[in-house]
């Protein structure tokens, strides 16, 4: 990695523990403002229109429950002491070991969800889990189990925020996903962590027979740095991976986001999308697609614009090991077309709406699987982020 890709974390300014804050029965109960904050990343209060929630703040769980039979919620030292088998789960995805983060999140963990659908249930409703940070300078060090077992689907919606007083914090966490024979998963994620925020998930999944995970991320506000490579492996016969980003990097944030997929069984495929917009930070946009079989098919694409001085990086790699793999990418940086200004301006519009209509059609990639009140909550920060650029 270069120079000017390091972000480094000095771990020795932040602290690992916290007050414990009151378990709330009702959602509805919570502050104004930390509302407003899980508002902002697709978790609602009210928890309409959702499957059931799991709500974490600093190390302590403070709402848990499940609105649909089939569909286990609760923390993980709660799982780990109901289910004497998840022994056969924990750290065998990710290796404590790994690097220094994951090795705090062993030594030193805080919780995290469990979630998993029971053979053959569909969710009817998505899921919502909140990682939250109150505390000045807390280091959250999260571990996250999810699993959907056989012919089951699972939807679930990640919102992650900051209060907003905070200035300082941290946080780590590790994920591992299971998905069984003929399930699928969907995971949205969405960040607004704040300008002096360091994050670093480190998550990986396995994927069997006919089984298929469809991964969103959404980054559109400004955070100190942000490094994530989620690793899935397609193990089974006809397992299908989708990664779908969108990323906005203001001055001052450090965004090295991206995927690797290894397609190792017969009839896998993959898709790698990222979109991504610098009004003056970096995005180091990575994609890495594995084919070890023959028959299998992936794609690669990603494309950044530069709307002020920054640096936007896509490093797209593609490894196939036998004859027979199907693999491409198509990677684009660069600036807006001035033919297109051009051309939306001989159809009445100013120069400023202009660009800013290009740029809320190039955020406005079709993600799979998002319910329609957190699509038009998408598209309304969408619109909200287009006009800071602006």
């Amino acid at each position: 990695m270069s120079d000017v890709e390091k972000k480094e974390v000095n771990l020795s300014v932040y602290r690992d523990d916290a007050a414990p804050h009151e378990y709330l029965s009702e959602l509805s109960r919570m502050d104004a403002g930390d509302a407003q904050q899980f508002l902002n990343v697709g978790v609602d209060p009210s928890e309409s229109g959702r499957g059931g929630s799991f709500i974490q703040k600093d190390r302590s769980v403070i709402h848990c429950k499940s609105c649909q039979p089939g569909i286990e919620i609760m923390g993980i030292s709660q799982a780990q002491k109901q289910h004497e088998w998840l022994k056969d789960y924990i750290w065998k995805n990710v290796s404590p070991e790994s690097d220094l983060f994951t090795s705090r999140v062993k030594e030193n963990p805080h919780e995290g969800y469990f979630i998993r659908s029971l053979p053959g249930v569909k969710s009817s409703q998505p899921v919502q889990a909140c990682l939250y940070i109150a505390s000045e300078k807390f280091s959250q060090h999260v571990h996250n189990i999810v699993i959907a077992e056989e012919n089951s689907e699972l939807h679930i919606i990640t919102g992650c925020a900051t209060a907003p007083h905070l200035v300082s914090g941290l946080h780590v966490g590790v994920s591992e996903f299971y998905i069984k024979k003929g399930a699928k998963l969907t995971f949205t994620m969405i960040h607004d962590w704040g300008e002096q925020i360091n994050v670093r998930p480190r998550t990986v999944t396995r994927v069997a027979e006919g089984g298929t995970l469809i991964s969103n991320y959404i980054s559109l506000r400004p955070v100190g740095s942000l490094q994530m490579f989620p690793t899935t492996y397609l193990e089974g016969k006809g397992a299908v991976a989708r990664f779908n980003s969108i990323l906005v990097a203001s001055k001052g944030s450090h965004l090295d986001v991206g995927a690797r997929v290894i397609l190792s069984a017969p009839e896998t495929r993959a898709e790698i999308i990222s979109r991504g917009i610098t009004t003056g930070g970096t995005i180091i946009a990575r994609g890495d697609l594995i084919g070890k079989v023959a028959g299998v098919k992936a794609h690669l694409e990603c494309k950044g614009l530069i709307l002020n001085n920054g640096l936007m990086q896509a490093i797209p790699e593609l490894s196939g090991y036998v004859p027979g793999v199907e693999m491409s990418h198509e990677a684009a940086v660069g600036k807006i077309d001035k033919r297109e200004i051009e051309y939306l301006m001989a159809r009445g519009l100013d120069e400023e709406s202009a660009i800013s209509t290009i740029v809320r059609g190039f955020l406005n990639v079709d993600i799979e699987g998002l319910p329609p009140a957190l699509k038009q909550k998408l598209d309304q920060t969408v619109s909200e982020t287009q006009k800071d650029m602006m």
